[in-house]
């Protein structure tokens, strides 16, 4: 079994604080684009505090039955969501909750370059995550955390995917 490292809400937002900061004291973006699903809590707060627009994509990785902690090959939605002007994607930070193998921040990347609404606004893209673990190819520009090992990250909402509906109607 792969080891756990266990996030509690707490933490998880002290770690996004510290990522604020880092981004602070040396870029200054434009528009914030979050990898969905992981970035979405860490761009809400990293977009009040920065105070700036955000945008998001959704990104699924299929990897087939029985291999579920192996990453497949990626899928892309066909549109970016967000109310940002196309001027806004001048200087790009795209987030991610962590850099496991850097294959989603990489394809990520290459795949806003492409995306034709914003692809000539774009004049630069900086990468952040609260998390780059060991086996990771890829380096974000900003990163608080960065693991000597691979352990599985439990982050603080993942209980829910374990919960049904009807398990929390029962509590209630």
């Amino acid at each position: 079994m792969a080891e756990k490292l266990i996030i509690s809400f707490k933490d998880y937002t002290q770690i996004v604080e510290k990522l604020a900061i880092q981004i602070h004291k040396s870029y200054r973006p434009s528009v914030l684009i979050g990898i969905m699903r992981g970035a979405a809590p860490i761009i809400d707060i990293l977009s009040r505090i920065l105070k700036l627009p955000i945008a998001y994509i959704v990104i699924q990785s299929y990897s087939g039955k029985g291999i579920e902690d192996k990453q497949g090959e990626l899928m892309f939605s066909r549109e970016m969501s967000s109310l940002a002007k196309n001027e806004d994607f001048s200087k790009v930070l795209l987030i991610d909750d962590l850099s496991d193998t850097g294959l989603t921040l990489n394809k990520s990347i290459e795949w806003l370059k492409n995306y034709d609404p914003i692809k000539n606004y774009i004049q630069e893209i900086k990468t952040a995550c609260l998390w780059k673990k060991k086996s990771s190819k890829f380096e974000p520009d900003f990163c608080p955390v960065k693991l000597n090992s691979d352990p599985w990250i439990v982050q603080p909402t993942e209980h829910y995917e374990e919960l049904s509906i009807e398990e929390i109607l029962n509590k209630k």
